[in-house]
């Protein structure tokens, strides 16, 4: 072949490189290309997002039902859900943890510390499963009346369903914790299959509980939530089969006693610290903005229902390639590949914003439909077909937002995480909702 040709050819290959790497292309290891990179970081993703979405749809689903009792029970729900995270927070916290040091010890090739990891991480949920779930049972009135619910409106059914789905809390902590580790070992498929079997199960026992379909009595918001719990801890059979069957790298060996090592606690503290800090200056903020917002009216907060979880099966798939990019980044680091970890921060960031492009033109197509699948209230209706507006603005810095926050979340960088959680969501979001829900209201009624 031609000098000059090869010339060409390398000169064109190095050109696309640094289009798909940027200036990371030229410092890659030997036999490592951006195809090579794209191809894992896609093949990691594509579970975790797809899991993410198909739950998210299975919670908007859930949500269409409810609305079939009344738009009083889709705002009691609604209102269960912050309480409910920030009673998770700290499981959600050590999951993080385990994620990134599991994908540490994976790239340091320690097997055997990565299903130590596991262990010890399952062990420490599960106490706090029995805490929270005590805290659940004990107080769920106050627990919702300070996320909004009033006494004579949504508070009966918000407690009533906020009890049942907590009796479910352990399960949730092994679940969580399963899946938060095969996730640091890159095997997305499993939690995939984990979840969606579960909200199958979830969505199908709402049909036959809310409105009393094969012969099932018609329980309305009760029916609403057995459902969920009963997916719940069907998520967790499932997980807890996973990591019991032999020949799986993270397969809990049946003989050998439970040891906490200093090395890996003193891991999860420092990543799950921050994390705690991170996880709650987002709950905190979610629930003062939802609080402002049920304080307007309860239609005002059916709408924000509505577009959250339409936004919910959007945002997780930035939340998938931001769970693969926490894979990814620490795996390359704990083998000593710095630039390849730098390589996939770059391969995340550009996969995200072509789904965000996507995502965007779908919502402008469609704002105006993607309402009439929850409620028949023209005014919810078009209020929600506004929103959509201005969540179509949000996108891309949102799913970039998630995306960046794996990559740190791999390289055990989670406190500027949690230092931005606390600006944006916990200070700017509740501010802006209150300044357009009151004072600009006011404005221009």
């Amino acid at each position: 072949m031609p000098k000059g040709s090869t010339d060409r050819r390398a000169g064109l290959k190095d050109l696309m490189s640094r289009i798909l790497l940027g200036s990371t292309a030229g410092s890659l290891p030997d036999g490592v290309g951006p195809g090579s990179l794209y191809k894992k970081m896609i093949a990691v993703a594509w579970p975790a997002a797809l899991e993410g979405m198909l739950v998210s749809l299975m919670n908007t689903l859930d949500t269409m039902m409810v609305g079939t009792i009344s738009p009083t029970a889709i705002a009691a729900v609604g209102l269960c859900a912050q309480p409910r995270m920030i009673l998770l927070l700290i499981v959600q916290a050590v999951c993080i943890g385990t994620t990134a040091i599991v994908a540490r010890r994976k790239g340091e090739e320690r097997q055997d510390s990565a299903v130590s990891c596991m262990k010890q991480s399952l062990a420490i949920v599960t106490v706090i499963g029995v805490i929270i779930t005590t805290l659940a049972l004990l107080f769920a009135e106050p627990f919702l009346m300070v996320a909004g619910a009033e006494p004579g409106d949504t508070l009966p059914d918000a407690a009533l369903y906020f009890r049942i789905i907590s009796a479910a809390f352990i399960a949730n902590c092994w679940s969580l914790c399963i899946c938060a580790a095969q996730r640091g070992i890159g095997k997305t498929r499993i939690t995939m299959v984990t979840n969606m079997i579960a909200n199958i199960v979830n969505v199908f026992l709402n049909w036959c509980l809310i409105g009393g379909n094969l012969g099932f009595p018609a329980l309305g918001i009760k029916g609403a939530a057995i459902a969920p719990a009963i997916g719940t801890c069907v998520s967790s059979v499932i997980a807890i089969a996973v990591v019991l069957k032999p020949g799986n790298y993270l397969s809990i060996p049946k003989t050998g006693r439970l040891r906490f090592d200093s090395e890996t606690v003193k891991s999860l503290i420092k990543v799950g610290g921050s994390s705690i800090a991170e996880m709650a200056f987002l709950r905190v903020g979610f629930l003062i903005s939802g609080r402002l917002v049920v304080g307007v009216s309860t239609k005002a907060y059916v709408s924000t229902q509505i577009v959250q979880q339409i936004s919910g099966l959007s945002f997780t798939l930035g939340d998938g390639v931001g769970s693969a990019s926490t894979a990814m980044v620490g795996q390359s680091l704990g083998a000593g590949q710095k630039e390849c970890a730098k390589a996939y921060v770059r391969v995340a960031q550009r996969i995200s914003l072509l789904m965000s492009a996507v995502l965007i033109l779908i919502m402008l197509l469609f704002r105006g439909e993607f309402p009439k699948l929850f409620t028949d209230d023209e005014e919810i209706r078009a209020a929600a077909s506004l929103c959509f507006l201005v969540l179509m603005v949000a996108m891309v810095p949102q799913n970039l937002r998630a995306v960046f926050s794996g990559c740190l979340r791999g390289a055990g960088d989670v406190r500027y995480v949690a230092i931005v959680s606390l600006f944006s969501v916990a200070f700017v979001r509740p501010f802006l909702t209150w300044f357009f829900c009151y004072p600009m209201n006011a404005w221009f009624p």
